[in-house]
């Protein structure tokens, strides 16, 4: 009996882990585009040369967010916005290093062909520094991804409680 694996709970379960699955998803692909997006504006205002801009960054996360968030907004949502508040915290330290990778040579020939500081962030230090961010990005993903599990504090049912769900109702844990 130990041995024997009965492949038709999973089977007769699909569509009802298929939902947890696809809340799963939506999660981690929410939380890794908002960070990615803040995670970019934040790093760019902290290399900024204007040194207020840091500050203000720091103002904006401790009393702006929260007031605009100051009304009930559901389990979904307050999950997405913890999850992209703190993979943007992560994301704008991984693109903080990532700018500062690039070599200054990269910088100053940007200037001398006449760029902008955006246009030089855009065509010239961006695409590189994101080609060197790749590997740490992907494993930030993986780890969001890994995350998601935390939602059952707030009674979301994602991949792993639909799965517990099943195993507990059949009785067969796995």
């Amino acid at each position: 009996m130990e041995g024997s694996f009965d492949f038709g709970i999973i089977l007769d379960s699909v569509p009802y882990l298929a939902e947890g699955m696809v809340l799963t998803f939506q999660l981690t692909f929410l939380g890794i585009v908002g960070g990615i997006v803040f995670g970019t504006l934040l790093a760019l205002c902290r290399l900024a040369p204007f040194a207020p801009l840091s500050f203000l960054v720091i103002f904006w996360f401790y009393f702006l967010v929260p007031f605009l968030v100051g009304r009930p907004v559901g389990g979904f949502w307050s999950v997405t916005i913890a999850f992209i508040m703190f993979e943007a915290a992560y994301y704008c330290e991984i693109m903080r290093a990532g700018i500062q990778s690039v070599k200054v040579g990269q910088v100053y020939a940007g200037q001398a062909l006449g760029l902008t500081y955006r246009q030089n962030m855009q065509y010239i230090v961006l695409p590189q520094a994101f080609r060197n961010m790749i590997p740490i990005l992907l494993t930030q993903a993986i780890v969001l991804f890994q995350d998601t599990s935390l939602v059952y504090v707030v009674g979301l049912g994602d991949f792993l409680v639909h799965a517990d769900i099943v195993a507990n109702r059949d009785n067969r844990l796995m």
